[in-house]
């Protein structure tokens, strides 16, 4: 895999699509190819963009929130702490706690205060900031997130409603690395090892979810996983070894195909002027070929 700059826009998003199972694209099956340069930025932007555009088509994501709020007539319930407090200083008012049906909930948030990090960023582009601007006016009632570095993006759950933001939201975690500032240098690019790093996981997840696809609709002959490997000891226990857990695995019967994605800036090494292949990810396939062999030869 060549390096980030170079991958067409329309290429990272179905990257993405397939990473997430989120397929009905037919609307971006044309989208042209964009050059951008050194300015992965401008690519997150547009991308971003475009998700988003698609997302306030489709109305953007409500939940329940719960609110307390001095009224003047009874809603939801009677919060007593705030109720007696407004009796004490003489307003004629209720506390009252109640949910309401908003867009102002973490995953607009989130999107929100990323768009506005693009927008405000001298990184990006112009012609890829106007199309920000534009969308962030359906986002009035939805608050910024003043630090994102404090998100709990294991706290995020995803259900049928609100499926179509994970696609996004990993997009924008991928801004928030990139454009943050570092807490070594406080210098607001990140290294691009990280750029490379979330996008090797995206990169293993699409060749993963293409083929997972491609068995159910093509050919429910082989199936399509990414078991873990495990290791053919002799005697003692695997305590202490590192897992093997493929990134793919195409499986028919006693017919098997591992696959290791990696993705790279250079897929290859060079040594004394000799081009030769990474050998550590030599030595990991082999590793994983020969235990797997072994398995089967014990069955």
């Amino acid at each position: 895999m060549t390096r980030s700059e170079h991958i067409p826009i329309k290429n990272i998003y179905y990257m993405l699509a397939y990473a997430f199972k989120h397929l009905r694209l037919l609307e971006y099956k044309n989208l042209d190819t964009e050059e951008f340069g050194d300015k992965i930025e401008n690519m997150y932007a547009a991308i971003l963009s475009m998700s988003i555009g698609r997302q306030i088509k489709q109305g953007l994501y409500k939940e329940y929130i719960e609110r307390i709020e001095d009224l003047q007539t009874l809603r939801g319930k009677i919060n007593m702490p705030g109720t007696m407090r407004n009796k004490i200083a003489n307003r004629q008012q209720l506390s009252c706690e109640f949910a309401e049906l908003s867009e102002n909930n973490i995953y607009n948030r989130i999107l929100k205060t990323a768009s506005m990090l693009l927008i405000k960023s001298g990184e990006v582009g112009k012609e890829y900031k106007e199309p920000l601007k534009k969308e962030m006016l359906y986002f009035s009632d939805v608050d910024d997130i003043p630090d994102p570095k404090n998100i709990s993006w294991s706290s995020i759950r995803f259900h049928r409603n609100n499926q179509a933001y994970q696609m996004m939201l990993e997009f924008c975690r991928l801004v928030f690395e990139r454009l943050l500032p570092s807490e070594e240098s406080g210098n607001r690019r990140m290294p691009k090892l990280d750029d490379e790093r979330r996008l090797c996981y995206l990169y293993e997840k699409f060749i993963l979810g293409y083929y997972q696809e491609y068995s159910k609709i093509h050919n429910p002959h082989f199936t399509a996983s990414a078991p873990q490997i495990e290791w053919a000891l002799d005697e003692g226990s695997s305590n202490g070894l590192p897992g093997m857990y493929t990134d793919v695995t195409l499986s028919r019967g006693d017919n098997v195909l591992i696959i290791d994605a990696k993705f790279y800036e250079h897929a290859a090494q060079t040594h004394y002027n000799n081009v030769t292949p990474h050998s550590s990810n030599l030595y990991q396939i082999f590793t994983y070929v020969k235990n797997k062999e072994a398995k089967f030869s014990d069955t």
